[in-house]
């Protein structure tokens, strides 16, 4: 079995991660820059943040035999404070990258009007560089930020087939579908998705456009959940093709029109004489 894990913060896990991760089938993963669990105090701070996630990250993950990429974005829980907000001024630079599949995650927290115009500034890059685009619903008021968000993206003019709306649920699932938009879920021990509940999901949606992540970071998660889930689609009584279409053709599918996933890992050690041979990822086309 093949897993591309199209959301998780593998800056805020361990090599031990990394190692599991690939014995349980996991050969490529998109990092999304994101909120660190404490303020960022300048701009700065953001840019040797950007810094790791296109250079050290992408090296630490390939000694594991994992391809690595990311998306840069002014998440939307530091869009509110005015010392990151000239963040918008950098991303041009980050966004030219070869490692940036997307931009993100951008989108809503408190839906503020900070947060509005952050959203849109974003939009119009994504837009200028031709990236997919990575949507952060909020974890309060998830519906109604749910279909704020598809107001906004559907007012930009961007194409729904390059947006993906994540941490969805049974109340937000049906909106996104509708709207032409890929659908992200997050599957946690104890919050957002299950296993189960996102088995059910796909029984009545379908595996199209379903793009199903761990979205493992310093909190209680799982980075292994991408793995659980797609055995959990076995047991219920999906094919293997189809468990194959979610964890694997649909990221590759929806980051590839990027035009920016790597071909191939090296094929480096984990430092005590294990060799892990390189994967390959079909290039995405524009």
């Amino acid at each position: 079995m093949r897993i591309f894990d199209p959301h998780i913060h593998m800056s805020s896990r361990t090599t031990n991660d990394y190692d599991a991760m690939y014995r349980a089938g996991v050969r490529a993963l998109v990092e999304p820059s994101f909120w660190v669990g404490q303020p960022r105090t300048s701009v700065g701070t953001f840019v040797d943040y950007f810094d790791g996630l296109i250079g050290w990250e992408p090296f630490r993950a390939s000694q594991y035999g994992i391809a690595h990429h990311c998306t840069i974005g002014l998440n939307p829980k530091e869009a509110n404070d005015p010392r990151c907000r000239d963040v918008l001024e950098v991303l041009p630079r980050y966004l030219a990258k070869d490692g940036v599949v997307a931009v993100g995650e951008l989108g809503y927290d408190a839906m503020t009007a900070e947060e509005d115009d952050a959203f849109a500034a974003q939009l119009e890059l994504a837009a200028e560089h031709e990236l997919p685009v990575l949507v952060h619903t909020p974890h309060r008021d998830k519906e109604a930020g749910t279909r704020r968000s598809l107001d906004v993206i559907r007012e930009s003019g961007i194409p729904v087939e390059r947006v993906v709306v994540d941490h969805l649920n049974e109340v937000t699932v049906e909106a996104v579908a509708e709207s032409g938009c890929w659908m992200g879920f997050s599957i946690y021990p104890d919050t957002k998705m299950d296993e189960d509940r996102m088995v059910r999901i796909m029984r009545g949606y379908g595996v199209e456009r379903m793009l199903v992540n761990s979205a493992a970071d310093w909190g209680k998660s799982d980075p292994l959940k991408t793995s659980k889930t797609a055995h959990a689609m076995l047991a219920a009584g999906f094919e293997p093709a189809a468990v194959d279409t979610v964890f694997w053709s649909n990221p590759v599918g929806f980051y590839g029109q990027s035009g920016r996933l790597r071909t191939e890992t090296s094929t480096l050690g984990d430092g005590d004489g294990t060799t892990f041979a390189g994967n390959s990822i079909e290039r995405g086309k524009r």
